[in-house]
C-alpha cells in the first residue's frame, strides 16, 4: 500500500502517515456514493436540513482539535486555524437552510400547468487545494450536500489531515455511510478520476490556473459540468484621498495572511504617484510588526510556507527585484520566509505573475483611467481592493476593474453569504451565497395537461 508521508512546516520533520488513494480506491468509493445518494435525495427537505446542523454541531465540537491539526500539518497560525475550524461549521449551518428553500417556478402556460424542479446531480467531485484545506473542502461540500447530492473530496496530497479528519467527523454526525467520502492522492489519479468517471456528474475544483483549463478540458469531454476557483494576481488600489495610516496598516494582513499563499492576496499595490513615498513610509513600520513564527503561538500572524520547494520558488522572484524592505521570520528548521515588499513597474514578474508567497510589489500611477489600466493588466480577475475618501470614485473604480470580487476601503474578500469567484483566468462559476445550493443542481421541467 502506497502512503503519503505529512511534513511539518514549521520544522521541517515528518509527523504522520495516510493511505494513498488508487483510481480502483475512487472507483469504489464513487459506488459507495451513488447508493447513499439516492437515499440521501429521497429523504424530507427538513430532514436532510437537521442532518447537516447535527454535523455543524459536531464540528463546533471539535473545532480546537481541527484547528491544532491544522497548524501542524499546513502552519497556520492557530487564531487563523481557529476561525477555520468555526468557518466549516458555519457554512454547514448556513446551508442547512437550503434544502426546504431550493424551489422551483410555476410558469403560466396554455393548456395546463408547467413548473420546474431542482434535481441534484447525484455524485458531485469536490478537488481542494493545500492552502486552505478546511474552508475550501466545506463550500464545496455543503451546498452539495444540502441540494440532495453525495460527495466524494480530494484533499490535497500535502495538507489532507483536517479533510480526513472531517470526512470522520460527518459519520459520527450521523450522515449515511459514502454520502461524504475523503481521498487523499495525487491530482493525477484521484483527480483525474472524478474528471473521467461517468457517474461523477460534476466536478468543483479549486487551484492553479494551469490545472483548471486541463480539469475544465477533461469534463468538457464528457459534457460534465464544472466550477473553477484558480489563481489571481489582485491590485490594491490606494487613491491619494484615501485614508493612508488605515490603508497601510492593513495592507500586510491582505497579502502576508496564510503567508502570501492565498489567491485573494493583493499582491499588487497600486497608489496614486503623489501618495507613493508617503504610503512606503507608513507601510513599512506595519510590516516591520508582522510577527513570523511558531504557527501554534497564540498572536503569530504568519507562519511557514508549505513546503521547501515552495519557499524556493517564492525566492526567485526577489532575484533582481528592487527590495524596499522586508520583514523577519525565524532562523533554523521550518520553511521559513520574511515578508518582503518590492518596487516595481507594470513589466516586473513580480508584479505580473502568482507568486502564492508573502511578496508584494507596489507601483505607481497617475489618475484614476491609469490605475483602471493598471488593475486590469493581468490574465486573472478573483479579487481588489480600492481606497478612496470619495463614493462616486469607488463606485466608477469598482465597476471598471474586471474582478469577481472588490472590497472598497476594506480587504474583506469572502463571505459565505455572498457569491465568490473569478473573472478571465480566475475561474468560471461562482460558490457560497444564496445560490450556491442551486448550482449543484439541474432544472428539470414538467408540463401537466389539464385540458379534457
Amino acid at each position: 500500500m502506497s502512503t503519503i508521508t505529512l511534513i511539518d512546516p514549521a520544522t521541517g520533520q515528518p509527523f504522520h502517515e495516510l493511505a494513498r488513494a488508487t483510481e480502483a480506491d475512487v472507483d469504489a468509493a464513487v459506488a459507495r456514493a451513488v447508493v447513499a445518494q439516492r437515499d440521501w435525495a429521497a429523504l424530507p427537505p427538513g430532514a436532510r436540513a437537521d442532518a447537516l446542523r447535527a454535523f455543524a454541531r459536531v464540528i463546533e465540537e471539535h473545532v480546537e482539535e481541527l484547528a491544532r491539526s491544522e497548524v501542524r500539518n499546513s502552519g497556520h497560525p492557530i487564531g487563523s486555524a481557529r476561525w477555520e475550524a468555526g468557518h466549516v461549521a458555519q457554512v454547514l449551518n448556513y446551508y442547512a437552510g437550503a434544502p426546504e428553500r431550493l424551489m422551483g417556478r410555476q410558469i403560466p402556460v396554455d393548456g395546463g400547468i408547467d413548473v420546474t424542479f431542482h434535481e441534484p446531480y447525484g455524485v458531485v467531485g469536490v478537488i481542494v487545494p493545500w492552502n486552505f484545506p478546511m474552508t475550501i473542502a466545506a463550500w464545496g461540500f455543503a451546498p452539495a450536500l444540502a441540494a440532495g447530492n453525495a460527495v466524494v473530496l480530494k484533499p490535497a496530497e500535502l495538507t489532507p489531515l483536517t479533510a480526513v479528519r472531517i470526512g470522520e467527523l460527518a459519520l459520527e454526525a450521523g450522515l449515511p455511510e459514502g454520502l461524504l467520502q475523503v481521498l487523499p492522492g495525487p491530482g493525477s489519479v484521484v483527480g483525474e478520476r472524478f474528471v473521467s468517471h461517468p457517474d461523477v456528474r460534476k466536478v468543483v475544483f479549486t487551484g492553479s490556473t494551469e490545472v483548471g483549463v486541463a480539469v475544465a478540458a477533461g469534463c468538457a469531454r464528457m459534457l460534465k459540468p464544472v466550477t473553477l476557483e484558480l489563481g489571481g494576481k489582485s491590485a490594491n488600489i490606494v487613491f491619494a484621498d484615501a485614508d493612508l495610516e488605515r490603508a497601510a496598516a492593513s495592507a500586510p494582513g491582505a497579502v502576508f495572511d496564510n503567508a502570501g499563499q492565498d489567491c485573494c492576496a493583493r499582491s499588487r499595490i497600486l497608489v496614486e504617484r503623489s501618495a507613493y513615498d508617503r504610503f512606503l513610509e507608513l507601510l513599512e513600520p506595519a510590516v516591520a510588526a508582522w510577527r513570523v513564527g511558531d504557527p501554534s503561538a497564540e498572536g503569530t500572524d504568519m507562519g511557514p510556507l508549505i513546503s521547501a520547494a515552495h519557499r524556493d520558488g517564492v525566492a526567485a522572484f526577489l532575484d533582481g527585484a528592487d527590495v524596499a524592505f522586508r520583514g523577519s521570520a525565524p532562523d533554523g528548521d521550518g520553511f521559513w520566509f520574511a515578508p518582503a515588499v518590492v518596487r516595481a513597474a507594470s513589466g516586473d514578474r513580480v508584479a505580473r505573475e502568482e507568486i502564492f508567497g508573502p511578496v508584494v510589489a507596489v507601483l505607481p500611477f497617475d489618475d484614476e483611467a491609469d490605475a483602471i489600466r493598471l488593475a486590469n493588466d493581468t490574465v486573472y480577475g478573483l479579487a481588489g481592493s480600492i481606497w478612496t475618501e470619495n463614493l462616486g470614485r469607488g463606485v466608477r473604480v469598482s465597476r471598471a476593474v474586471k474582478s469577481g470580487v472588490l472590497s472598497v476601503n476594506s480587504h474583506a474578500s469572502v463571505r459565505y453569504w455572498a457569491p465568490f469567484g473569478g473573472m478571465k483566468a480566475s475561474g468560471l462559476g461562482r460558490e457560497l451565497g444564496p445560490d450556491a445550493a442551486e448550482h449543484f443542481t439541474e432544472t428539470k421541467n414538467v408540463f401537466y395537461a389539464t385540458e379534457a
